[in-house]
């Protein structure tokens, strides 16, 4: 994998849901704002561990914005051509020399899919490519599923407690 602007990898979710695991494109704007603007005030909360009430054009360019030096934006599909609909995403940051902070959002009707996971796999894939060994996030303790997510790559996995957040460093396996 020589550009990751061009990364694409089709996968099956459970109960046999195709879904396309590809980079984020600067024509997706539409596509990310009606995936973001569909999800609910609870998901909003534990993604982005506050609630708001409207996505705003600024805030969209945030989601849209990544320089592909430090940053890497995945996103998970269905359907295609003009049906194709962006049902979540993920990013890592990189944060320090092998180090990346990774952030996920899945809309409610593909949660318990396996779509996160199958992103983190694929965003594991573009990391290790570009010298990544290490993810780090900041989850809501009652944020489960997350939680579960990391837990059943079978990757070394370190988790820290503070308050109603934990941390999570997860190393990277040298192949993915």
């Amino acid at each position: 994998m020589t550009n990751p602007r061009e990364y694409v990898a089709v996968e099956t979710a459970k109960g046999g849901l195709p879904v396309t695991i590809r980079a984020l494109h600067d024509d997706d704007r539409q596509k990310v704002a009606a995936a973001i603007r569909g999800l609910d005030r609870e998901s909003i909360y534990l993604r982005l561990f506050s609630y708001r009430d409207e996505l705003t054009e600024a805030g969209l360019d945030r989601v849209m914005r990544f320089d592909p030096a430090g940053e890497i934006v995945l996103v998970a599909t269905i359907g295609a051509d003009v049906d194709e609909r962006v049902i979540g995403s993920a990013r890592y940051v990189v944060t320090s020399p092998g180090m990346a902070e990774v952030a996920f959002m899945i809309e409610e009707d593909f949660h318990g899919k396996g779509i996160a996971s199958r992103l983190l796999r694929h965003l594991a894939i573009v990391a290790c490519a570009r010298g990544i060994t290490t993810f780090e996030a900041e989850v809501l303790a009652e944020n489960r599923p997350m939680l579960a997510v990391f837990e059943r790559t079978g990757w070394p996995v370190q988790k820290r407690r503070e308050g109603g957040v934990v941390h999570i460093e997860l190393s990277l396996p040298s192949t993915t």
